[in-house]
């Protein structure tokens, strides 16, 4: 089984001249990637880099990120991908827990970890130098601190942990031969074509993305996160690069449209339920596929596809060297068309849970099916095998749940707000649609004991990053329970949505405000956009629930229903909705009065 440097190095040996990125005006080569990588492989195996080792990574989407991530598998060691938008106490809890040999970042990244790592900043001028000053030929083992080998880790992506802390996922070289053959069997990228660089680089799908170019010979395209944002910004983005193979979850779909981008292309759903509807308005001129697989294998494990907008959805068939059984509770396969849990075994399969040997021992078991010594991970996925082999996902058998194509458990949330010393019992709910999917919390508290939802939201927002901080958080005297004793989730899920949908006739700004003002109008916009029942001028528009797939919503709501265009980036860096308000007026100053 080959390595990620082997299979890289031999793309660069028959294709070093072709493109390999392109970050905005920059194109770099095959050639020129490699010889980056190599440099900068050789300072990290000096600085202690090598196999099992890893080394925290801290970068902005950008060509030197993938000299970088390179790099660092060219030394042998494992990345760890930190996202600087990501709460420090979490970043340093990471760190804390994989103790990385090196934390490389570049000079804008200033993140405040609270402890002690060794740093390289990659575009420090003497760094550089440095650099610069290494030979830039292939590694060998003799190169490196010790051999490199397939069961070697390859990266360590955190997920969210039902106990309260999110848990790092070891992943090694050993699937990777079969991803790239998979790849090839599939979306078959090749030399010329141009592949996108969607994921966030913190979760297992930014492999797909970069190992289905760098390990074809095609091109990765890369872009800054705003300009990837669901919409109109992934819109433009694909059409001004060409774009002919991407990989996006459905709620990223559900809200760009389809028309002249991709055409002739090819296109994969992951990371969440793909619906009939998404098939009906991206397969039609486009080669469209559905992928499933957790981050404890090495990024998935089925596919199917090309998919017609007649076929039942389904997530395909195991791909080469990957094995999934639908089983009961004591293990025994289930037969075709009965729902069961699927369990994953076979070259992908992660290493585990890094240092946590307990929990690894309880999900990743011995595999009854396969060779001596075998493992299975348990995915607590439900679904069936039809007769034809098709696999067909059901249901979550857990309290795991997937908001905007993120892996939450909502354990880590309630443990979170459990945590506050007057917060007696927490329990959070899912509402809303695919698009607009939104955490709701209720809490009960210590007697004597006050709090409120603002101070809640800051606690929750201190370790856990933006799409795990509840949109809405309620605090009750005391939470509804079923007839067993348990916490009524059904019982809350109804009460988020008739707190989120008050009388009509409310008003959205303070009483007096004049009800056609452009900041009056957008504040009931905004309401009804984020099913909340309150909305004032003063309000932040992300502090009240909103995300970037909502923000793209809201600017298309203007566009579509008051006629103007108000950049994405507006929303963001709006501090107010009134400020927002001005962005919008001088956008259009002829906005019609009355409701749009």
């Amino acid at each position: 089984m080959p390595t990620v440097a082997e299979l890289f190095e031999s793309v660069v040996a028959r294709s070093g001249d072709h493109v390999a990125v392109i970050f905005g005006d920059r194109l770099v080569s095959y050639a020129e990637l490699d010889a980056r990588a190599n440099r900068l492989a050789r300072v990290l195996v000096e600085r202690g880099v090598g196999p099992d080792t890893t080394v925290a990574v801290a970068m902005p989407k950008c060509d030197e990120l993938m000299v970088v991530l390179l790099a660092v598998l060219k030394a042998g060691g494992a990345y760890l991908p930190l996202d600087p938008q990501y709460p420090a106490k979490r970043l340093a809890y990471m760190v804390q827990d994989a103790r990385p040999t090196l934390l490389v970042r570049m000079a804008q990244v200033s993140l405040e970890l609270g402890v002690p790592v060794a740093e390289l900043v990659v575009d420090d001028p003497d760094t550089a130098r440095e650099i610069e000053s290494r030979p830039d030929h292939q590694l060998t083992d003799e190169s490196r601190n010790a051999p490199l080998r397939p069961d070697n880790l390859m990266y360590v992506i955190y997920t969210s942990g039902s106990t309260g802390t999110p848990k790092g996922v070891a992943v090694t070289h050993t699937g990777v031969a079969d991803i790239v053959a998979a790849q090839t069997a599939s979306i078959a990228p090749r030399p010329g074509d141009r592949v996108l660089q969607w994921a966030s680089v913190s979760f297992d799908a930014a492999f797909w993305d970069w190992s289905a170019a760098l390990l074809s010979g095609a091109t990765l395209i890369m872009a800054p996160a705003d300009e990837l944002l669901p919409g109109q910004p992934l819109r433009d983005t694909l059409r001004r690069y060409a774009v002919t193979h991407a990989v996006l979850p459905p709620v990223a779909l559900s809200v760009t449209e389809p028309d002249d981008v991709l055409v002739g292309g090819t296109l994969m759903s992951t990371g969440d339920a793909c619906t009939r509807a998404l098939v009906a308005k991206w397969a039609p001129g486009r080669r469209m596929y559905n992928g499933y697989g957790p981050t404890e294998t090495t990024v998935g494990s089925t596919i199917a596809g090309p998919i017609a907008t007649s076929d039942e959805i389904t997530i395909g068939t195991p791909w080469s060297g990957n094995r999934v059984y639908v089983l009961d509770e004591r293990l025994r396969p289930v037969p075709n068309g009965r729902d069961g849990e699927l369990y994953l075994a076979g070259n992908g399969l992660a290493r585990g849970y890094l240092n946590r040997p307990g929990l690894t021992a309880s999900r990743f078991v011995l595999d009854p099916f396969g060779p001596p010594g075998g493992r299975m991970y348990r995915s607590g996925d439900r679904g069936h095998r039809r007769a034809d082999g098709q696999l067909v996902f059901a249901s979550r058998g857990d309290d795991q749940v997937k908001i905007r194509g993120f892996r939450v458990e909502l354990g880590e949330v309630e443990a979170r707000l459990a945590a506050h010393p007057a917060v007696d019992v927490a329990a959070v709910v899912v509402v809303g649609d695919l698009a607009g999917a939104r955490l709701a919390a209720f809490v009960s508290t210590v007697a004597g004991a006050g709090v409120s939802a603002a101070e809640l939201s800051a606690h929750s927002a201190e370790t856990l990053p933006e799409h795990m901080v509840p949109s809405s958080v309620q605090v009750l005297q005391r939470l509804p329970v079923t007839a067993n004793g348990k916490i009524d989730r059904a019982a809350l899920r109804d009460l988020a949505e008739s707190a989120a949908h008050p009388d009509a006739a409310a008003p959205a700004g303070p009483p007096g405000d004049d009800p056609t003002s452009v900041e009056s109008r957008l504040c009931l916009l905004v309401r009804e956009l984020l099913a909340v029942p309150d909305v004032r001028p003063g309000d932040n528009f992300f502090k009240l629930g909103g995300h970037s797939v909502l923000a793209t919503r809201l600017a298309g709501r203007l566009r579509d229903e008051w006629g103007i265009t108000v950049p994405i980036r507006a929303v963001f860096e709006a501090a107010t909705l009134s400020e927002l308000a001005l962005v919008v007026q001088a956008s259009n100053e002829s906005i019609p009065t009355g409701r749009p």
